[in-house]
């Protein structure tokens, strides 16, 4: 009983700081929605110290487990802003390309650059010593 309080306490701090940045993208028109301010601002709160990860971490534990399925919010309001998409989506398109192709070249330079390595300390062979 008592760590179901403390799970419900935990989840419903998560929910304040979710509402009060919800409402203050609404007042302020702040482009950009509520639950991504909301982790922004929990992000901020955690580096600083002013809520501790143990204050959160036996509601979080099992959220993360389920992590996949918190997307579908996330996505039902992007949906919201899909005029936004549609008439500044050119914007977006080029960045995101770009972020890709760095990820992916960079991802494959450190691949290649690891592979020489390994195959100058070890010969080029990759042997495997059985147990004894």
């Amino acid at each position: 009983m008592k760590n179901a309080l403390i799970i419900a306490g935990q989840i419903l701090l998560l929910w304040i700081i979710y509402s009060v940045c919800s409402r203050v993208v609404t007042y302020f028109h702040i482009p950009l929605p509520g639950s991504v301010l909301g982790m922004i601002v929990l992000f901020i709160l955690l580096s600083a110290g002013v809520i501790k990860e143990q204050w959160l971490s036996a509601a979080t534990t099992p959220l993360l487990k389920h992590l996949t399925f918190f997307f579908i919010p996330i996505a039902v309001e992007l949906m919201e802003w899909g005029d936004l998409f549609v008439q500044k989506g050119y914007l977006l398109f080029l960045p995101l390309v770009i972020s890709t192709l760095v990820a992916l070249l960079t991802t494959g330079g450190i691949v290649q650059l690891l592979d020489k390595t390994t195959s100058k300390t070890s010969g080029g062979e990759i042997t495997c010593k059985p147990k004894c």
